[in-house]
């Protein structure tokens, strides 16, 4: 019934923009279109691109639509260009963001596939850019599935979220979440070699580590000067376009203070009665749902509470902007000052990338006797129990970070106990357990740890 249903809105809204733009796209301007954008990727191939963990988890030959997706401007069409041409595959390719296709539907796709075949020859991968721009797209990539094409898409928030390919792709589509720029990947950027041991290579790593800890990962980022307005331009654009038009905010005002102000306090653990008085909204379930909308969106990422009861894995949630840039970068941020706060937040963007990639979870530990920042989990089993935090010289802190991990390890059992500062380098005896003490530069370049 859903699928007739969807089918019947696609048919509407196809024979609506038909009555309303008598102006269609022949052949012949397809042809000069798709030309145009081969010449562009063409010439795109010259340019030096930084490589992205990512790109090993696209399956080339899968019978299912590889889909990557993430928050505004990470590298998503950059990433699906780079895996394609390293494996030197022939493929297709068309960008549905270019104002000349504007007019297109869905109608008309097989005109662009008959095209396709023109100006590429044949061919058995192709590449389809923000098509979510034509409505009825999922149809025609199902029907590109079914006669052995090899479909990669990428999209924006506002219309290519998981719910959609869930609905129109049941079964046909494997996601690729893409994040902004590891450490790692900024410091390859930046011409810089991690893995240099020296006194120089050392010194030149903690110096970037401070420029990333201060400017964040987004990979434009690293090319211009005007980060401030850059980031502020890119939080509005998400705000408005992709969730406030998607999802018809009634307040849209209202939103982005609460938006603003999550991203000011984070990592937050969510109250929803906090936020509901503080910004007198009148039900906790449209605070619910606009913290939904934020995640869906890639501005914010939402970890667990790590129980052996299921209630509160499910109910309680801490949340932490998508990089460090959101808390600092854009105008009237709050967070700028406070380094333990985007210290924490670089290490769970690191834990996120890697446990997404192995299929581990990440929780917060909680409660009343203390907390500590992450568990690491592979099903039942934790693998690792992790705290962070950016100076320990002072006996107080020190002291409490330490008991935070001997508390995760007597609720977990787990013996692999790290600690995460912004240099420190130790390895400690805590009532029989061994602590290591490590430096986030260092840390995360390299794996997760011992299992």
């Amino acid at each position: 019934m859903q699928k007739v249903r969807f089918m019947a809105e696609c048919r509407l809204s196809s024979v609506k923009r038909n009555v309303m733009n008598d102006v269609t796209i022949d052949k012949r301007t397809l042809e000069i279109i798709l030309s145009d954008q081969k010449e562009e990727i063409d010439n795109w191939t010259n340019e030096y691109l930084c490589p992205r963990n990512e790109e090993r988890l696209v399956d080339l030959e899968s019978p299912q639509a590889q889909v990557v997706i993430g928050v505004r401007r990470s590298g998503k069409s950059t990433l699906c260009l780079q895996t394609l041409i390293g494996a030197k595959v022939k493929f297709a390719y068309v960008d549905f963001d270019d104002e000349r296709l504007a007019k297109l539907d869905a109608d008309r796709l097989n005109n662009v596939l008959e095209v396709l075949y023109k100006v590429y020859g044949d061919f058995k991968h192709i590449f389809l850019d923000e098509i979510q721009n034509i409505e009825g797209w999922p149809l025609f990539v199902n029907r590109l599935l079914r006669t052995k094409i090899h479909v990669m898409l990428t999209g924006s928030n506002a219309k290519l979220l998981s719910s959609d390919l869930a609905t129109h792709l049941t079964g046909r589509s494997s996601e690729i979440a893409l994040y902004p720029f590891s450490f790692a990947e900024y410091c390859t950027m930046k011409g810089i070699d991690y893995n240099l041991r020296t006194t120089k290579g050392i010194a030149d790593r903690r110096r970037t580590f401070d420029e990333y800890l201060r400017d964040g990962g987004f990979p434009e980022l690293t090319k211009i000067k005007s980060g401030r307005k850059y980031i502020t331009n890119l939080v509005d654009n998400i705000l408005k376009r992709d969730i406030e038009q998607r999802y018809h905010i009634a307040f849209p005002a209202l939103f982005e203070n609460m938006a603003y102000h999550l991203l000011n306090i984070s990592p937050y653990i969510v109250s929803t009665s906090d936020l509901t008085e503080t910004f007198n909204i009148k039900s906790p379930h449209t605070v619910r749902n606009y913290i939904k909308y934020l995640k869906e969106a890639y501005v914010l990422i939402g970890i667990k509470k790590y129980s052996p009861k299921s209630k509160q894995r499910i109910t309680q949630e801490k949340v932490y902007a998508v990089d460090v840039a959101f808390m600092n970068r854009r105008e009237n941020a709050f967070a700028g000052d406070n380094l333990g706060w985007r210290l924490e937040t670089n290490v769970v963007n690191h834990l996120v990338r890697k446990c997404n990639n192995e299929g581990w979870d990440i929780y917060y530990l909680n409660d009343r006797s203390g907390e500590c920042d992450f568990v690491i989990c592979n099903g039942n089993k934790v693998l690792q129990c992790i705290q962070v935090s950016y100076d320990i010289s002072a006996e107080k802190t020190r002291k409490r970070e330490i008991n935070g991990l001997l508390l995760a390890h007597r609720q977990t059992r787990c013996e692999n106990l790290l600690l995460l500062t912004d240099h420190e380098y130790e390895d400690i005896i805590q009532n029989g357990l061994q602590i290591q003490i490590r430096p986030v530069y260092e840390w995360s370049t390299e794996f997760l740890g011992k299992e």
